[in-house]
């Protein structure tokens, strides 16, 4: 990542290694922010080009930090949800007697 504006109301910065699923993912998770006005990027060349990210709000930082930790929850989330449950014995008991009959 590399920095190319902070100042107290606007931060831009280069995402080094990334593509648009990360940038399309962190614009809109900070655009559901009441502090953030603006939050956009650009890709100026699509396979050789690195993301860069804008952000203008009240605490840009802060934002983007509350951003990326909102995506990871999210993402938590699915993951627990896609998983398979693990089976315990009582399930398979019960599998077992539904087909006996």
């Amino acid at each position: 990542m590399k920095v190319i504006k902070d100042t107290k109301n606007e931060l831009e910065i280069e995402i080094t290694g990334e593509s648009h699923t990360l940038c399309n993912a962190l614009r809109k998770t900070l655009m559901e922010d009441k502090d953030v006005e603006a939050a956009a990027y650009v890709m100026e060349h699509p396979i050789i080009g690195e993301p860069k990210l804008y952000v203008k709000a009240k605490n840009p930082k802060k934002s983007l930090e509350k951003a990326a930790e909102t995506i990871k929850s999210r993402c938590d989330e699915l993951k627990k949800g896609i998983s398979t449950p693990k089976k315990t014995k009582k399930t398979r008991a019960k599998r077992k007697t539904k087909t006996k009959k």
